[in-house]
Protein backbone atom coordinates (compact mmCIF):
# COMPACT_ATOMS: atom_id res chain seq x y z
CA UNK A 1 0.00 0.00 0.00
CA UNK A 2 2.78 2.36 0.95
CA UNK A 3 4.60 1.69 -2.33
CA UNK A 4 1.48 2.55 -4.29
CA UNK A 5 1.18 5.85 -2.43
CA UNK A 6 4.70 6.76 -3.51
CA UNK A 7 4.05 6.06 -7.19
CA UNK A 8 1.99 9.19 -7.89
CA UNK A 9 4.45 11.73 -6.36
CA UNK A 10 7.35 9.96 -8.04
CA UNK A 11 5.60 10.08 -11.42
CA UNK A 12 4.95 13.80 -11.01
CA UNK A 13 8.56 14.38 -10.03
CA UNK A 14 9.83 12.54 -13.10
CA UNK A 15 7.40 14.37 -15.37
CA UNK A 16 8.35 17.84 -14.10
CA UNK A 17 11.42 18.28 -16.37
CA UNK A 18 9.38 17.20 -19.38
CA UNK A 19 6.58 19.65 -18.58
CA UNK A 20 9.09 22.44 -17.98
CA UNK A 21 10.82 21.79 -21.31
CA UNK A 22 7.47 21.76 -23.11
CA UNK A 23 6.54 25.06 -21.49
CA UNK A 24 9.82 26.70 -22.48
CA UNK A 25 9.55 25.38 -26.05
CA UNK A 26 6.18 27.01 -26.69
CA UNK A 27 6.36 29.59 -29.48
CA UNK A 28 5.93 33.20 -28.40
CA UNK A 29 2.53 34.71 -29.25
CA UNK A 30 2.41 36.34 -32.69
CA UNK A 31 5.95 35.13 -33.38
CA UNK A 32 7.54 37.75 -31.12
CA UNK A 33 11.29 37.60 -30.66
CA UNK A 34 12.21 40.14 -28.02
CA UNK A 35 15.78 40.57 -26.79
CA UNK A 36 16.84 42.85 -23.95
CA UNK A 37 20.46 43.73 -24.74
CA UNK A 38 21.13 46.01 -21.77
CA UNK A 39 19.27 47.66 -18.94
CA UNK A 40 19.74 51.31 -19.74
CA UNK A 41 18.68 54.23 -17.57
CA UNK A 42 17.72 57.40 -19.42
CA UNK A 43 15.32 60.29 -19.23
CA UNK A 44 12.37 60.28 -21.57
CA UNK A 45 11.68 57.52 -24.05
CA UNK A 46 13.94 55.36 -26.23
CA UNK A 47 15.01 56.32 -29.74
CA UNK A 48 13.51 53.68 -32.05
CA UNK A 49 14.73 52.59 -35.47
CA UNK A 50 13.61 50.01 -37.98
CA UNK A 51 16.34 47.91 -39.56
CA UNK A 52 14.97 45.54 -42.16
CA UNK A 53 12.60 43.36 -40.14
CA UNK A 54 13.56 44.52 -36.64
CA UNK A 55 12.43 47.30 -34.32
CA UNK A 56 15.47 48.52 -32.39
CA UNK A 57 15.48 50.83 -29.36
CA UNK A 58 18.49 52.89 -28.32
CA UNK A 59 19.22 55.08 -25.32
CA UNK A 60 18.86 58.67 -26.60
CA UNK A 61 21.83 60.09 -24.66
CA UNK A 62 24.46 57.37 -25.10
CA UNK A 63 23.18 55.64 -28.22
CA UNK A 64 23.55 52.32 -26.43
CA UNK A 65 21.49 49.42 -27.76
CA UNK A 66 18.61 48.76 -25.39
CA UNK A 67 16.36 46.10 -26.94
CA UNK A 68 15.23 44.58 -30.24
CA UNK A 69 11.86 43.19 -31.29
CA UNK A 70 11.38 41.03 -34.38
CA UNK A 71 8.56 38.94 -35.83
CA UNK A 72 9.98 36.46 -38.36
CA UNK A 73 8.40 36.84 -41.77
CA UNK A 74 7.06 40.30 -40.92
CA UNK A 75 8.49 43.79 -41.12
CA UNK A 76 7.63 47.01 -39.31
CA UNK A 77 6.10 49.74 -41.46
CA UNK A 78 6.51 52.55 -38.93
CA UNK A 79 7.26 53.19 -35.27
CA UNK A 80 6.17 55.80 -32.74
CA UNK A 81 7.96 56.39 -29.40
CA UNK A 82 5.61 57.16 -26.51
CA UNK A 83 6.05 57.25 -22.72
CA UNK A 84 9.09 55.00 -22.58
CA UNK A 85 7.64 52.47 -25.02
CA UNK A 86 7.60 52.03 -28.79
CA UNK A 87 4.44 51.50 -30.82
CA UNK A 88 5.02 49.63 -34.09
CA UNK A 89 2.75 48.94 -37.05
CA UNK A 90 3.65 45.73 -38.92
CA UNK A 91 2.97 44.72 -42.50
CA UNK A 92 0.30 42.20 -41.45
CA UNK A 93 -1.76 44.94 -39.78
CA UNK A 94 -0.65 44.13 -36.23
CA UNK A 95 0.15 46.96 -33.81
CA UNK A 96 2.48 46.24 -30.89
CA UNK A 97 3.51 48.18 -27.80
CA UNK A 98 7.00 47.20 -26.65
CA UNK A 99 9.10 48.34 -23.69
CA UNK A 100 12.12 47.17 -21.75
CA UNK A 101 10.13 44.29 -20.21
CA UNK A 102 8.92 42.95 -23.55
CA UNK A 103 5.80 43.30 -25.67
CA UNK A 104 2.98 44.78 -23.61
CA UNK A 105 0.10 44.20 -26.03
CA UNK A 106 -0.86 43.30 -29.60
CA UNK A 107 -3.82 44.54 -31.62
CA UNK A 108 -4.89 43.60 -35.14
CA UNK A 109 -6.05 46.75 -36.95
CA UNK A 110 -8.58 46.24 -39.78
CA UNK A 111 -7.29 47.61 -43.08
CA UNK A 112 -3.80 48.42 -41.80
CA UNK A 113 -2.21 45.61 -43.83
CA UNK A 114 -3.79 47.01 -47.01
CA UNK A 115 -2.26 50.48 -46.71
CA UNK A 116 0.76 49.85 -49.00
CA UNK A 117 -1.40 48.19 -51.66
CA UNK A 118 -3.93 51.01 -51.44
CA UNK A 119 -1.19 53.57 -52.00
CA UNK A 120 -1.83 55.22 -48.64
CA UNK A 121 0.97 57.55 -47.60
CA UNK A 122 1.86 59.29 -44.39
CA UNK A 123 1.97 58.14 -40.80
CA UNK A 124 -0.83 55.87 -39.67
CA UNK A 125 0.17 56.02 -35.98
CA UNK A 126 -1.02 59.20 -34.28
CA UNK A 127 -1.26 60.23 -30.64
CA UNK A 128 -4.55 61.57 -29.34
CA UNK A 129 -3.21 63.09 -26.16
CA UNK A 130 -1.07 61.30 -23.57
CA UNK A 131 -3.33 58.27 -23.12
CA UNK A 132 -4.71 57.37 -26.55
CA UNK A 133 -3.37 56.09 -29.87
CA UNK A 134 -5.12 56.47 -33.22
CA UNK A 135 -4.38 54.30 -36.24
CA UNK A 136 -5.48 56.05 -39.44
CA UNK A 137 -6.16 53.85 -42.47
CA UNK A 138 -8.15 54.67 -45.64
CA UNK A 139 -11.18 52.81 -44.34
CA UNK A 140 -11.34 53.93 -40.72
CA UNK A 141 -9.76 55.65 -37.74
CA UNK A 142 -9.32 53.28 -34.81
CA UNK A 143 -8.43 54.41 -31.28
CA UNK A 144 -6.75 52.36 -28.54
CA UNK A 145 -5.94 53.09 -24.92
CA UNK A 146 -2.17 53.14 -24.53
CA UNK A 147 -2.16 51.61 -21.06
CA UNK A 148 -3.55 48.26 -22.17
CA UNK A 149 -4.38 48.43 -25.89
CA UNK A 150 -8.12 48.44 -25.22
CA UNK A 151 -10.19 49.37 -28.28
CA UNK A 152 -12.07 52.57 -27.43
CA UNK A 153 -13.78 53.66 -30.64
CA UNK A 154 -13.86 53.20 -34.43
CA UNK A 155 -14.79 55.86 -36.99
CA UNK A 156 -15.47 54.44 -40.49
CA UNK A 157 -14.96 56.60 -43.56
CA UNK A 158 -18.11 57.78 -45.29
CA UNK A 159 -19.35 55.75 -48.24
CA UNK A 160 -17.49 56.86 -51.35
CA UNK A 161 -14.79 58.56 -49.27
CA UNK A 162 -11.46 57.50 -47.75
CA UNK A 163 -9.20 58.88 -45.06
CA UNK A 164 -5.72 60.02 -46.10
CA UNK A 165 -3.15 59.40 -43.34
CA UNK A 166 -0.69 61.72 -45.08
CA UNK A 167 -3.12 64.61 -44.79
CA UNK A 168 -3.67 64.57 -41.04
CA UNK A 169 -2.52 67.33 -38.70
CA UNK A 170 -2.82 68.13 -35.00
CA UNK A 171 -4.55 71.32 -33.93
CA UNK A 172 -4.49 71.52 -30.15
CA UNK A 173 -6.27 68.45 -28.76
CA UNK A 174 -7.85 67.65 -32.14
CA UNK A 175 -6.53 65.57 -35.03
CA UNK A 176 -7.82 66.81 -38.39
CA UNK A 177 -7.93 64.08 -41.04
CA UNK A 178 -8.68 64.60 -44.73
CA UNK A 179 -11.50 62.42 -46.07
CA UNK A 180 -11.74 63.14 -49.82
CA UNK A 181 -14.73 61.73 -51.67
CA UNK A 182 -14.88 60.49 -55.25
CA UNK A 183 -17.47 60.41 -57.98
CA UNK A 184 -19.44 57.15 -58.07
CA UNK A 185 -17.56 54.43 -59.90
CA UNK A 186 -14.45 56.53 -60.56
CA UNK A 187 -11.34 57.68 -58.78
CA UNK A 188 -11.99 61.33 -59.63
CA UNK A 189 -12.72 63.78 -56.78
CA UNK A 190 -16.39 64.57 -56.36
CA UNK A 191 -16.80 68.29 -57.19
CA UNK A 192 -20.21 68.40 -55.53
CA UNK A 193 -19.08 67.05 -52.16
CA UNK A 194 -19.09 69.81 -49.51
CA UNK A 195 -15.73 70.50 -47.93
CA UNK A 196 -17.18 69.81 -44.48
CA UNK A 197 -17.72 66.18 -45.49
CA UNK A 198 -14.08 65.85 -46.56
CA UNK A 199 -12.49 66.86 -43.27
CA UNK A 200 -12.99 65.04 -39.97
CA UNK A 201 -11.90 66.20 -36.51
CA UNK A 202 -11.30 63.63 -33.76
CA UNK A 203 -9.83 63.63 -30.28
CA UNK A 204 -9.30 60.99 -27.62
CA UNK A 205 -13.07 60.62 -27.16
CA UNK A 206 -13.93 60.15 -30.84
CA UNK A 207 -15.33 62.37 -33.57
CA UNK A 208 -15.82 65.95 -32.45
CA UNK A 209 -19.46 66.99 -32.92
CA UNK A 210 -21.63 69.50 -31.03
CA UNK A 211 -24.03 66.89 -29.62
CA UNK A 212 -21.76 63.93 -28.92
CA UNK A 213 -22.00 61.85 -25.74
CA UNK A 214 -18.65 60.10 -25.55
CA UNK A 215 -17.58 57.27 -23.29
CA UNK A 216 -14.68 57.86 -20.94
CA UNK A 217 -11.28 56.28 -21.48
CA UNK A 218 -10.25 55.61 -17.88
CA UNK A 219 -9.06 52.18 -16.83
CA UNK A 220 -11.77 50.09 -15.11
Amino acid sequence: MRSRLLVAPLALLLAAPVLLAAHQARPAPYGDRFTLHARVEYAGGPRPRTTRAVVTAYAPESGRLHWTHARPGRRPLEVLPVRGHVIALWDDGLVTDTGSEGVRWHRAVPGAADRPRAGARGRALRLLGPRMLAVVTPGRVTAYRLADGDLRWVLPAREGCAFEPGRAVRRGPALLVAQPCTTDGTSDPDPDAPWTSQLVAVDDLGRITPDRRPLGNDLP
